[in-house]
C-alpha cells in the first residue's frame, strides 16, 4: 500500500495504539474479548527470551498514524517435536482490504526466520498462529499463505451461576490461601501439569511477573489444593472488570484449571470448579468462562460440560513449516 511504513516497537507510548487496534478488530469480528491497557503495559514491561517487544513487535503507520501492528514469539512445544514461531497481527477495520495484513504477515515471517537463525535447535521449525471462527479475513489470509489448521479450541461459558454442585475435596487435600512465599511454587506446578497438553508457552519466572504486576491480579480468587508441602492442583481464577464493562457482562474467568499427575482421577478438578463458581458468584459475577483444548488429553471438555459449561466460541491454531535458516 502506498505510504505504508513499518517500524519497530518504540516503547510504552505504542501500547495505547496496539490496544486501540486490537479492541477495534475484536469488536468488528465479534470476538468476545477486550484488551485492557494497563494489563498490556504490564505484559510488555517483562520481556523474556520468548517475547521481547523491542525485538518482536512492529507498528504499521500511514502518514504517522498507527493502523495495524504485528508481533512474534517462540515456544518449544510440549511434544518435543517443534520449535514454533507464532506470528500475530491486527489491522484497524477502517484500513482493511488494502494489503496491510499481508505485508505484516510477511514481515513477521521474516522476523521469525531471523530469530530462528539465532536459536539453533534439532527440533522441527514451524510458524504458528491463531484465529477465531468469526475472523473471516484472518482465515482467508492464512489459507492464502500456506497455513493449515492444526488444532481447535473452545471458550466455554456457564451462562448462570445458579445450581452449583460442590463435590467434596479428595481425602488428604486442603485449600490454603496464596502467599508471596508460595506463588512461585504454584506457578511451577501449573506449568508441570500442562506438560501433557498440546502446544507450549513461556514458563520463565519473568512470565510469572507479568501476572503479578497486572492490575487485575487477585490471588484471593485462586483456589489451590495442597497435599502436605506439595501442590496437588488448583484453579487460577480472575475477574477482568474492564473487559466485563466493555462487553456488558459480569463474568469471571477460570484462567487455568490444573491437576498434577499423581492427584488425577480423584475428583479434585470437579471439587475446585464448584468452589470457584461459588467464589465468583460471591464476588458479584453472574457467569463464568474458560478456555479448553477440544482434544484435551485429560477429558477436560466433558468435565466442564458436566459442570454446566457450554461451548460459546471456537478458535483455530494454524501451522506452516519453516525452512531451516
Amino acid at each position: 500500500m502506498e505510504g505504508l511504513k513499518l517500524r519497530p516497537y518504540a516503547g510504552e507510548g505504542d501500547v495505547s495504539d496496539i490496544v486501540r487496534i486490537s479492541n477495534a478488530e475484536f469488536k468488528a469480528d465479534d470476538v468476545p474479548e477486550h484488551v485492557e491497557l494497563a494489563k498490556q503495559i504490564a505484559y510488555y514491561r517483562h520481556p523474556t527470551d520468548s517475547f521481547d517487544p523491542a525485538r518482536d513487535v512492529t507498528l504499521a503507520l500511514v502518514d504517522g498514524h498507527a493502523v495495524a501492528y504485528g508481533s512474534i514469539y517462540w515456544v518449544d512445544t510440549n511434544d518435543g517435536e517443534y520449535r514454533e514461531f507464532r506470528v500475530d497481527g491486527r489491522v484497524d477495520p477502517a484500513w482493511r482490504r488494502r494489503g496491510i495484513g499481508t505485508a505484516l504477515l510477511r514481515h513477521n515471517e521474516e522476523l521469525a526466520r531471523a530469530l530462528a537463525a539465532t536459536r539453533p535447535t534439532e527440533r522441527r521449525l514451524a510458524y504458528g498462529t491463531w484465529s477465531g471462527t468469526t475472523q473471516a479475513g484472518d482465515i482467508a489470509l492464512l489459507e492464502r499463505n500456506g497455513y493449515e489448521q492444526a488444532r481447535w479450541f473452545f471458550d466455554m461459558t456457564r451462562p448462570t451461576l445458579d445450581d452449583i454442585a460442590e463435590p467434596p475435596m479428595p481425602a488428604g487435600l486442603e485449600l490454603r490461601p496464596v502467599t508471596q512465599d508460595t506463588i512461585h511454587q504454584i506457578w511451577r506446578a501449573d506449568i508441570e501439569a500442562f506438560r501433557d497438553h498440546w502446544g507450549g508457552g513461556d514458563d520463565s519466572d519473568e512470565a510469572l511477573n507479568r501476572y503479578i504486576d497486572s492490575p487485575g491480579h487477585d490471588p484471593s480468587l485462586w483456589l489451590i489444593a495442597w497435599d502436605g508441602d506439595e501442590v496437588a492442583g488448583g484453579i487460577i481464577n480472575g475477574i477482568e472488570r474492564e473487559e466485563n464493562e466493555a462487553l456488558g457482562v459480569q463474568r469471571g474467568w477460570l484462567h487455568s484449571v490444573f491437576t498434577r499427575r499423581p492427584w488425577r482421577k480423584r475428583g479434585l478438578a470437579s471439587a475446585l470448579i464448584g468452589r470457584s463458581l461459588k467464589l465468583l458468584r460471591e464476588r458479584g459475577m453472574t457467569s463464568a468462562v474458560l478456555g479448553v483444548d477440544a482434544d484435551n488429553p485429560t477429558g477436560a471438555l466433558g468435565l466442564y460440560e458436566q459442570a454446566g459449561f457450554e461451548a460459546s466460541y471456537r478458535a483455530t491454531a494454524w501451522r506452516k513449516p519453516m525452512e531451516r535458516p
